[in-house]
């Protein structure tokens, strides 16, 4: 299964715009976002994509934000959110507070966890977990990234949202 991952659209229309685009493309049969949305406005140019989402630290009204998930049929879980996808247990959380992203990652109970937060892309493998973070769509700290999963291989590659 390719799993596409993103986060910190801070309300980048045409970066979200050209993310979204590029996921349909690939035919990613989920979208994790890891959180700092910021505006509900935005959440509606992930139509037509499978969705899944947290809260980051800069979401602001997260009723509305609630609601146009909703709208668009798409599924926002709170702060934190655990699924299993072939076999591989992942976990997503935004990242605020690196102790709990750093705990998940050790804990040994996940095989992928996904954050977001410093806006820097890496993958990095603690023990037999693999931690991503695909960096920021709105790439305000660089460039404007997003990652992509593949569940059969493991493997994730970043692409940068203006070479797409």
């Amino acid at each position: 299964m390719l799993i596409g991952i993103c986060s910190d659209s801070h309300d980048h229309v045409e970066n979200i715009k050209t993310a979204s685009a590029y996921f349909k493309t690939q035919h990613v049969e989920r979208l994790i976002h890891a959180g700092d949305y910021c505006s509900p406005f935005t959440i509606p140019l992930f139509e037509g994509l499978p969705l899944h989402g947290v809260f980051g630290n800069n979401d602001g009204d997260k009723y509305l934000l609630m609601k146009k998930f909703d709208e668009i049929g798409a599924t926002i879980y709170g702060d934190f959110f655990s699924f299993t996808e072939d076999k591989l247990k992942f976990a997503v959380y935004h990242g605020t507070y690196d102790e709990i992203t750093r705990s998940l990652e050790k804990s040994g109970m996940y095989d992928v966890v996904i954050s977001g937060h410093t806006h820097e892309p890496g993958v990095e493998t603690i023990g037999d977990t693999i931690s991503i973070n695909p960096g920021s769509v709105n790439g305000f700290s660089g460039d404007a990234m997003l990652a992509l999963f593949d569940t059969s291989n493991k493997e994730v590659k970043f692409k940068e949202i203006d070479q797409l």
